[in-house]
């Protein structure tokens, strides 16, 4: 018996503008965002800082917002990737070892991610956190989440 899988988007903000931001998800038909940022109030988040966001995705997309840091790295691990220039595979192997620290997948499930876009700064999914997330949750869930990246 084959079993629906649920449909997951991930977008990033950054290197894109608000309109083409929003018009992604309202195409794509999320329902949820879910900002898997660890520091969701950057002043260089622009239109995606917390607050605001909630706001502009109710408004004009009538989609709610969720921030769920518990998918999101530490601060430690972000410093070293980010501002002390870190290697790729080193971050991603402590991402994973984290959500592993976690169980991310015992706390969470996969109809929590139906018609849901993770949401991260990265512009791209290639070296990026939400990417991990999917292809972990996947993992442990037998393949449940047909993963497609904005």
């Amino acid at each position: 018996m084959q079993i629906d899988k649920i449909d997951v988007f991930t977008i990033g903000f950054t290197q894109t503008s608000a309109e083409r931001f929003f018009n992604r998800l309202d195409k794509a038909g999320i329902k949820t965002v879910i900002d898997v940022r660890l520091h969701n109030t950057s002043q260089l988040a622009a239109f995606a800082k917390a607050d605001d966001l909630a706001f502009f995705l109710l408004k004009i997309n009538n989609i709610s917002y969720v921030h769920q840091p518990l998918l999101a790295p530490t601060d430690a691990m972000l410093k070293a990737y980010k501002k002390e220039k870190g290697d790729w595979d080193v971050y991603e192997k402590r991402f994973i070892n984290l959500m592993e620290e976690r169980k991310i997948e015992q706390r969470l499930t996969p109809k929590m991610f139906e018609g849901a876009c993770l949401l991260c700064s990265e512009a791209l999914p290639h070296h990026c956190h939400r990417r991990l997330v999917c292809d972990y949750l996947n993992e442990k869930w037998n393949g449940a989440l047909s993963v497609r990246h904005l």
